[in-house]
């Protein structure tokens, strides 16, 4: 089944529309306080399509990250007691537990470590504004960790080019039934 190379052609498709900077920025600030969906999505397609445009795109997909977290830490400090019951709705509330307790545990770096992983950012933002956090250092580590993913993603695309794509369509249907799977998997096992 193609499934995926179907959503990939989407992907790319949108990714050329003239709009499509915008919809990058709009999608990396509303992933960081409230949108499920990373900007991975129209930021790999954008920086393959156009890979002279990549360093752009990822300081676009950075700024907009960090201010859209900038926004969840304020949802979190000044109307986390309106918003907690979403999460736990969603489904998040042990996950926020867990979240808070790392905070206690590695404190700024745990932002850090957020901002440059695909675990959902949003958690991250909301729980920093929530107890509180310093703000600058919260900040500083959003930039450096967002930072570091999105340049990372612009860089691997720009280098890999039109060989990059041709890869990803050769096994994008694969790899998205693999991760499908997984997700099951860890679903089934950890009850996530």
């Amino acid at each position: 089944m193609k499934l995926f190379s179907r959503l990939m052609e989407k992907v790319l498709h949108w990714s050329e529309h003239p709009h499509a900077t915008w919809y990058l920025g709009g999608l990396s600030f509303a992933e960081s306080s409230f949108f499920p969906i990373p900007p991975d999505v129209m930021l790999i397609p954008m920086a393959l399509r156009r890979p002279q445009c990549a360093w752009t795109f990822a300081t676009i997909t950075t700024v907009a990250s960090v201010i859209g977290g900038i926004f969840g830490y304020f949802i979190g400090l000044f109307a986390f007691e309106l918003v907690e019951p979403l999460i736990r709705q969603a489904g998040y509330g042990p996950k926020y537990q867990e979240v808070r307790a790392w905070f206690d545990t590695w404190g700024i770096w745990v932002v850090f470590l957020a901002g440059f992983s695909p675990i959902p950012y949003k958690l991250f933002t909301l729980t920093a504004g929530a107890l509180a956090m310093s703000f600058l250092p919260f900040v500083l580590a959003s930039l450096i960790g967002r930072g570091a993913r999105f340049y990372l993603v612009a860089g691997l695309m720009r280098m890999g080019g039109a060989r990059m794509e041709a890869v990803i369509h050769r096994y994008i249907d694969r790899l998205g039934w693999i991760v499908i799977a997984a997700a099951i998997v860890v679903f089934l096992v950890y009850g996530v």
